[in-house]
């Protein structure tokens, strides 16, 4: 057995992958909503199964394939122009790119279900869209978190068969409850609202990681979360509102 295998079963390899699998699955919760949001806008729920499972699929397939490239990961730090003293590095054009096709991609369902709210159910189904176009939006957004959830591994440990073991941790239990949080978020239209914001607020975040602007993170899900918790609050009451009337 490769020294750096049997190294992950040590007391510090343990620990280590448990630390980044639970890291990897809070990275991935984003990761987890845009694909739910996306599959929703398929009409037959067994397509959006299947989107949902080839999106975290192949999301699985590059980030260990990312994994056994960790040295061009690396050099993609590394800037490649300059402007107005700013400098661009590969890392910085995906996260742009990243970011922007998903203020497009979220804004897009955003003025979609404004739009389509007093629509009937036969006037909705114009608006779905195909397996095939919803893969691909998929797998270009999968590409983006996959690159920030590896520079992130590699800020933690330095064992490449660690990070590949949390990846495939986190991935199967994502696969695990994918479906439960795409249910949970379809079934309440504030939450997909709310939803939907964090997107927003992704992307604006790569953007301006793009550009060395640095957000901690912990702030960013400490937001999320304290969001949610109120958005779950107005549930509770609504609903005990409406058992009353």
């Amino acid at each position: 057995m490769p020294q750096e295998i049997s190294a992950i079963f040590t007391v510090d390899g343990l620990i280590s992958l448990l630390t980044l699998s639970l890291l990897e699955i809070v990275l991935g919760i984003d990761n987890i909503i845009f694909i739910s949001i996306i599959a929703s806008r398929l009409p037959d729920l067994k397509d959006q199964r299947k989107a949902r499972l080839i999106g975290l699929v192949l999301a699985l397939v590059m980030r260990i394939a990312l994994l056994f490239g960790i040295t061009w990961i690396i050099g993609l730090k590394d800037d490649l122009f300059t402007i107005f003293d700013m400098g661009f590095s590969g890392r910085d054009l995906i996260l742009m790119g990243g970011g922007i096709f998903l203020l497009a991609k979220t804004v897009s369902e955003i003025h979609e279900k404004i739009e389509t709210a007093d629509d009937t159910a036969e006037e909705k189904k114009s608006y779905k869209g195909s397996l095939f176009s919803v893969v691909i939006s998929i797998v270009l957004i999968d590409i983006v978190f996959s690159f920030d959830s590896i520079l992130t591994a590699v800020g933690i440990v330095d064992n490449v068969y660690t990070m590949i073991g949390a990846v495939i941790v986190s991935m199967v239990i994502m696969m695990v409850f994918s479906e439960k949080v795409s249910n949970f978020i379809n079934e309440h239209p504030t939450i997909k609202m709310l939803a939907l914001a964090f997107l927003l607020m992704i992307g604006f975040l790569l953007v301006l990681e793009a550009l060395d602007v640095h957000v901690p993170k912990p702030y960013v899900y400490s937001s999320m979360a304290f969001a949610f918790l109120v958005e779950m609050l107005n549930m509770r009451f609504r609903k005990k509102k409406a058992k009353k009337q």
